[in-house]
């Protein structure tokens, strides 16, 4: 059973989640909350595995409560508008984001994925997001990504763009337990969570930049 937190300060919106989540067997709505505060404290008495966490709240916003959780998942809630929002949250340490218009399916699918260790970040979102980013990346590749190896950094790219593990695989011709193997040496080389920070560092990094936007 996977036991999941609601964290928004929008009661409608929380009743819509505890509807959907509460008519799968393994999915266990344990505790709601409308602000990052009153999620911390629940956390203190509740055995939660995923927190699905909005981003913009009143006492506390999604930011600094992901920031300061330690322990369950948690999967960030955002809108268009609030791209550099969720941004923030992946580099707090969020498994990943997704839009709050995501199809019901597609959210099930996105709380059983970052529950068994898998990140999810919605592609359009990150397109534009990294967008507003783009002219800040820095000019040079930082040193630690150079410790990769060339098969280590074919993975990193390979997962920066958005690719499973199954995708990876049968681009490189290799095992998927390869892949994750090469994943999680990356993982350890660069200091990083999971598969949405490798994301994060890879834009940031300058190691991918969007490839629609206009040149000159």
């Amino acid at each position: 059973m996977i036991r999941v937190m609601l964290v928004d300060d929008q009661e409608l919106l929380r009743a819509g989640f505890r509807m959907v989540l509460g008519a799968q067997p393994d999915i266990e709505v344990v505790a709601e909350a409308a602000d990052g505060a009153a999620a911390l404290e629940l956390l203190a008495t509740t055995e939660v595995d995923v927190v699905l966490m909005d981003v913009r709240m009143p006492h506390m916003d999604g930011v600094e409560a992901t920031r300061r959780i330690d322990g369950p998942k948690v999967l960030i809630l955002t809108t268009f508008d609030l791209d550099e929002y969720a941004f923030a949250a992946i580099k707090a340490g969020a498994a990943g984001f997704l839009l709050k218009d995501v199809p019901p399916d597609d959210l099930l699918s996105a709380i059983r994925h970052v529950h068994a260790g898998d990140s999810v970040v919605a592609p359009t979102t990150l397109r534009r997001m990294l967008d507003r980013f783009a002219a800040q990346l820095p000019a040079q590749e930082p040193v630690t990504a150079a410790e990769l190896t060339p098969r280590e950094r074919e993975v990193l790219l390979s997962v920066a763009r958005g690719l499973s593990n199954a995708e990876i695989a049968a681009r490189l011709e290799v095992a998927e337990a390869t892949v994750k193997t090469h994943l999680g040496r990356v993982l350890a080389k660069l200091g990083l969570r999971d598969r949405a920070q490798v994301v994060v560092y890879a834009y940031e990094a300058g190691l991918i930049v969007p490839a629609h936007r206009p040149k000159g």
